[in-house]
């Protein structure tokens, strides 16, 4: 009954998303097709495309400082390039196999499956860690029309949640239950034992994910950029909401690669701050930036793995 459940929840989200969406597109319509992107635009929407291949490559990169600090000192571009590789599974059914793949890419490469399940499941926490950095930061200046002040006392607790959910003297006790599960599953009695404690606070990886949400905020003000001009004072505007869309996007149970909750929290935040075709214009160009950027990651991370077994 939970599982029935879950997924009603699920498709019940996915639903009143994209209905969301749907609407705002139909009610803006007309102004959505007078949108005309001159050859400057789609010099930018290039640029954007780039900057976001960029940020998935430094989450590749971040991956590894996650395995280095649960003593696993694993080379750069071999992990770089199966985190590309995986990254576009994530708009499958389900929204776990980019995970999966990841996890069987460590062990393959003598990374024993616990600390890869653990790598994994840090990636999205910091991750929320580092957004919710932003909302806290950024996320007042929505604070007269959109949100209250006990809003920002919940998110500064949940913050604070997180944060110190990251320390060690939290996490290591977490790793050495899942250790200990998995060892009573395991057969054999010989297994070296792997050290997988946390010997430090994250500190590196977290600020690694505070700059890829940099970098995925600048794609999406590229992409704002390319169909209406952008005032310096509304960078910060634009950097809080996308932060906040995405976080949201990220948590929330529903469709695959945060598709739907991304994109009508996006609106619901910045349509009164932009005119409505152009957020909604802009919202469905990034999400396509987005996904060639993603499947152009994949394809040059295999394209650059094969070159090398092939001049080995």
């Amino acid at each position: 009954m939970t599982k029935v459940m879950k997924q009603f929840l699920r498709w019940l989200i996915l639903g009143g998303t994209l209905f969301f969406v749907a609407k705002a597109l139909k009610d803006n319509w007309v102004g959505v097709t007078t949108i005309k992107i001159d050859m400057s635009g789609w010099a930018i929407l290039a640029i954007a495309t780039g900057v976001t291949l960029l940020a998935h490559t430094w989450a590749g990169w971040i991956w590894t400082w996650v395995l280095r600090d649960l003593n696993q000192p694993v080379p750069s571009v071999p992990f770089i390039q199966a985190y590309l590789k995986t990254n576009i599974a994530k708009y499958l059914p389900g929204n776990v196999w980019h995970y999966y793949g990841r996890i069987l890419a460590a062990k393959n490469a003598n990374v024993s499956g616990g600390v890869a399940t653990i790598s994994v499941l840090l990636e999205p926490l910091l991750m929320a860690a580092a957004a919710l950095i932003i909302v806290v930061m950024l996320g007042s200046q929505f604070a007269v029309t959109q949100t209250n002040f006990a809003l920002q006392i919940l998110q500064f607790v949940i913050l604070c949640a997180i944060l110190g959910s990251l320390h060690p003297w939290f996490l290591n006790p977490v790793i050495r239950l899942l250790y200990k599960l998995k060892n009573k599953k395991s057969s054999s009695q010989t297994q070296p034992q792997v050290s997988t404690n946390l010997e430090r606070y994250p500190l590196r990886p977290l600020l690694g994910e505070v700059g890829f949400l940099g970098l995925r905020s600048l794609g999406f003000m590229l992409t704002m950029l390319a169909i209406c001009p952008i005032n310096i004072s509304q960078i910060p505007l634009l950097f809080g909401a996308f932060s906040i869309a995405w976080l949201l996007g990220l948590v929330v149970p529903g469709a695959p690669g945060g598709i739907g909750v991304f994109e009508a929290t996006a609106i619901a935040l910045l349509q009164n701050l932009f005119p409505s075709a152009v957020v909604i214009g802009a919202i469905a160009l990034y999400r396509l930036i987005s996904i060639l950027a993603e499947t152009s990651g994949a394809a040059l991370a295999w394209l650059d793995e094969h070159l090398v077994k092939t001049n080995s």
